[in-house]
């Protein structure tokens, strides 16, 4: 059989997006992240000088927490601690970062990536995601303990990111078993 090169042509564009599309349809049963709490804080459009005011802030968890309660735009308990230890780890930006991002049009694009994404990203491509991340019931020591285990020693994560991911993970997880489609389990 003899391939026809538009056959590879259309195969080699679709192929890059199929990750990304297949992620968007499982994604949202995931309990939400920080940044994208934070982004529905901020509304649509985004305020940027709201940005400007969380992104140029350092406060602890507790005081996020407070800072947040103060505003009553938290959904709930677990949404507004998810998003408390978001901010705690993750800000102040780096100096600039936000700037840069108006620059480019898209100032969201400065915000790290939230537990959620990085779980998504890290955790189902060496074992399942149901069972090594949706079922597990740590604190976050727990979580970051985790990261010491030899096979996730070597995942190319930033301790901050490994932070946020542990928190994120010690409020939301477990997930009901219910909650996680069919095709995710196990």
């Amino acid at each position: 059989m003899k391939l026809r090169p538009w056959i590879l042509v259309v195969a080699l564009a679709i192929l890059p997006g199929l990750p990304e599309a297949w992620a968007q349809e499982t994604y949202d049963f995931m309990p939400r992240g920080g940044k994208t709490l934070l982004i529905e804080l901020l509304g649509s459009p985004v305020d940027t000088a709201e940005l400007h005011l969380i992104a140029g802030a350092r406060r602890s968890e507790g005081e996020w927490g407070e800072f947040l309660a103060a505003r009553k735009e938290a959904t709930g308990d677990r949404e507004s601690r998810t998003l408390a230890a978001y901010l705690a780890v993750n800000m102040p930006l780096e100096e600039g970062a936000l700037d840069e991002a108006e620059q480019q049009g898209d100032a969201v694009a400065a915000l790290p990536p939230d537990g959620r994404e990085l779980a998504w990203n890290y955790c189902q491509f060496c074992h399942s995601l149901f069972t090594s991340h949706l079922t597990q019931d740590r604190d976050v020591e727990g979580w970051m303990g985790m990261f010491q285990s030899p096979f996730h020693r070597e995942i190319e994560m930033s301790q901050r990111e490994r932070e946020t991911f542990a928190r994120y993970s010690a409020i939301n997880m477990p997930m009901r078993f219910e909650d996680v489609p069919e095709d995710l389990r196990f």
